[in-house]
C-alpha cells in the first residue's frame, strides 16, 4: 500500500541540480547536434591498453584490488612522477588510486576540511569542488579570474586569507579557461600561505595536455608546497578512456592516511584489470603521455584555423582540450541561452562559461571541446563559420 505521507529528504545540496554537462549532452542528442560540450573524446584509446585489459581479465585478475591501488600501478605512478617532476613519492604510503579524479578530489576535501573551514577556489572553477566543500561543512571563498589570461591577482589572494582558511584548490592546466599556472605562481602561493596551516589541493588532470614549451608546472615540483599538497590526476584524460574512471592522488603519508580513510568507505577499491592494464601501459609505452601535447596541439591548431573565418573570437589555449570563444559579435544573448540556441538551432553543443562561476559572469564566452576526430571538428567549424 502506497504511503500517503512519503518522506521527502531535506536536500544537503539545495542549489545543485543536474549538471550543465549532462543537460547539454542530452540536448545535443535530442537535436542530433555535434557535441563539443562534455569533455570526452569521440575516438578510442590505445590498442595496447585495450589488449592488456583483455589479457588481465582472461587470466583471472577480476577480484578486489588492494584498497590503496594495485601495487604495479602505484609503483609506475611513482616512477612517472619522478621522471616528470624530479621527486619520487613512496608508492606504498603516498600514492592512492581512486575511482576517477572526482573521487580523489572529494576524498581529499572530505578528509581535510572541517566545519567552518574556509576553502579558496579560483573562478571559473570546476563544478565538483563547491558541493564537496559544502558537504564537509566548509565555506567556499571565490577569487574571480578575468579574461583573457585569467591570471591570479596575488594581492587579492592574500587579502582573502583569514585564520579560518584551511585549503586552496587550484587547477592547472585549467578547465574551462585553458590557461596554465607557472612555477612563479607556486612560488607566490607558498609565500602567501607558508606561515599558516593551509592545505593545497592541486587538480592536475590535464597534466599531459600542456602546450607550454617548458611543460607542465606541478605542485609536486615545489619542495615546500608538496609537503602539504594533494596532487590529483586522471588516466581517463591521458588515455582517452574517460569511461574507465581511474584516477589517483599523490600526497604526503600523513595526508594520504586520512584520504584513504574516506576512500575505503566511498569506493574501497578500483577496477582491478584496468589498473593492471594501465600499469603495463605506463611501463611499455611512456611515449604516449610524452607525445600527448603534440597530439592535442595539432587538433587545437586545426580547429582554431578552421574557426578563423567565423565571427567567434578564440581566446588563447595553453592546455587542456578546450577552447574558449567570445560570441559577442554574433549575439547579445546570455551564454546559457546562446548555448541552448546554438545546440538546438545550429547543431553544435557548447558549454556556457558562467556555470563555472558563483557570481554573475558578464562575459560572453563559451567552451568548446576539441578532443574529437578531425572530421568532427571540421563539421563543427563549418557550422560555426556560418553564424
Amino acid at each position: 500500500m502506497k504511503s500517503s505521507n512519503p518522506l521527502i529528504p531535506k536536500s544537503k545540496l539545495p542549489a545543485s541540480g543536474v549538471t550543465i554537462f549532462t543537460q547539454m549532452s542530452a540536448l545535443a542528442q535530442l537535436h542530433q547536434a555535434i557535441n563539443l560540450s562534455q569533455g570526452f573524446p569521440d575516438f578510442d584509446g590505445p590498442r595496447y591498453l585495450q589488449e592488456r585489459l583483455a589479457w588481465h581479465v582472461a587470466r583471472g585478475a577480476n577480484q578486489y584490488a588492494p584498497m590503496t591501488g594495485a601495487q604495479p600501478l602505484r609503483e609506475a605512478i611513482s616512477r612517472k612522477t619522478a621522471e616528470l617532476y624530479g621527486w619520487l613519492p613512496d608508492a606504498d604510503s603516498e600514492v592512492t588510486v581512486t575511482a576517477g579524479a572526482t573521487e580523489a578530489l572529494y576524498a581529499a576535501i572530505t578528509a581535510l576540511v572541517r566545519t567552518g573551514d574556509e576553502v579558496i577556489c579560483f573562478d571559473p572553477s570546476y563544478d565538483s569542488y563547491a558541493p564537496a566543500i559544502e558537504l564537509a561543512g566548509g565555506v567556499v571563498k571565490r577569487l574571480a579570474l578575468q579574461p583573457p589570461h585569467f591570471r591570479v591577482d596575488w594581492d587579492a589572494f592574500k587579502n582573502m586569507l583569514t585564520p579560518k582558511t584551511r585549503m586552496v584548490i587550484l587547477n592547472t592546466p585549467h578547465n574551462p579557461t585553458a590557461t596554465l599556472w607557472q612555477q612563479s605562481d607556486f612560488v607566490q602561493l607558498w609565500q602567501a600561505i607558508a606561515d599558516q596551516e593551509i592545505y593545497v589541493l592541486s587538480d592536475e588532470v590535464y597534466e599531459h595536455i600542456c602546450f607550454a614549451p617548458e611543460g607542465h608546472a606541478s605542485v609536486l615540483a615545489h619542495e615546500a608546497l608538496r609537503e602539504r599538497a594533494v596532487a590529483v590526476s586522471s588516466f581517463g584524460k591521458t588515455y582517452h578512456m574517460t569511461g574507465w574512471k581511474v584516477g589517483y592522488c599523490v600526497a604526503p603519508a600523513a595526508i594520504s592516511v586520512e584520504i584513504r580513510k574516506i576512500h575505503q568507505y566511498l569506493t574501497f577499491s578500483v577496477n582491478t584489470p584496468a589498473q593492471l592494464a594501465l600499469a603495463d601501459m605506463l611501463e611499455a609505452e611512456p611515449e604516449h603521455y610524452r607525445t600527448l601535447p603534440a597530439f592535442y596541439q595539432a587538433k587545437r591548431d586545426r580547429f582554431v584555423k578552421a574557426l578563423a573565418a567565423s565571427r567567434l573570437e578564440v581566446l588563447p589555449c595553453s592546455g587542456t582540450y578546450f577552447l574558449l570563444a567570445d560570441y559577442s559579435a554574433i549575439s547579445d544573448m546570455d551564454d546559457v541561452s546562446f548555448c541552448r540556441w546554438l545546440t538546438a538551432e545550429q547543431g553544435v553543443a557548447a558549454i556556457p562559461l558562467s556555470v563555472f562561476c558563483a557570481d554573475p559572469f558578464p562575459h560572453k564566452l563559451i567552451r568548446l571541446c576539441f578532443a574529437k576526430q578531425e572530421a568532427t571538428l571540421d563539421a563543427a567549424a563549418e557550422r560555426l563559420v556560418k553564424l
